[in-house]
């Protein structure tokens, strides 16, 4: 019934929702079912009803962490910009400020990379993330680009450095959020980038 499958869907996301919360503020290994249950104001035995095992929770939340990080929206003032220099800039800096906004996402992140050493769903999942936000960066290089890049560099190749240098971002900030100011780090991004032979 369609109701019926309305209502279960916002049960599942409010327990997400509250998981959410309980991971950010717990890390993974504080989410328990019931501090998911507490935290949604629900039973421990409805949680248990929507997602069977602990596990299964974990991985829904992982699924949720992943469409938040590492998910590529290209808004039209970015897509209509016409010089691909700029057009790359409004995007490094879209990305390096919503990476940053929310540290504590990023931190969920890493700690499910760093369980999925040990866990091939985790894995996987993580590795399929990461190839779509690449693959993501790769269109937009080669559509800037016209399917060519200078001296070596590939479109694969720059992708695969814009999206570690984004993502390392967050990551430096977390270890010393005096240091490094996003331009300054703007500006290093697209130095590295033009020395690998972005046509600007």
């Amino acid at each position: 019934m369609p109701g019926q499958r309305e209502n279960q869907a916002t049960r599942q996301e409010q327990i997400l929702e509250a998981a959410y919360e309980v991971a950010l503020r717990r890390g993974i290994d504080g989410l328990t079912v019931r501090a998911v249950a507490a935290r949604a104001r629900l039973s421990h035995s409805l949680v248990l009803f929507h997602f069977k095992r602990k596990d299964q929770l974990g991985l829904a939340l992982l699924d949720r962490v992943l469409a938040g990080t590492l998910s590529l929206t290209l808004p039209n003032e970015i897509r209509t910009i016409r010089k691909p220099r700029e057009r790359l800039q409004a995007l490094v800096s879209q990305e390096l400020q919503r990476m940053s906004e929310e540290p504590r996402r990023l931190r969920l992140l890493l700690e499910f990379w760093t369980r999925g050493g040990h866990n091939a769903v985790i894995r996987q999942k993580i590795g399929a993330g990461l190839s779509e936000y690449r693959t993501a960066f790769q269109d937009v290089f080669s559509e800037m680009s016209n399917g060519k890049t200078g001296g070596r560099s590939s479109s694969a190749g720059l992708a695969a450095v814009a999206v570690s240098l984004i993502i390392g971002y967050p990551v430096q900030a977390m270890l010393d959020p005096e240091r490094l100011g996003e331009g300054e780090y703007l500006a290093s991004v697209q130095g590295v980038l033009e020395h690998l032979g972005l046509a600007a």
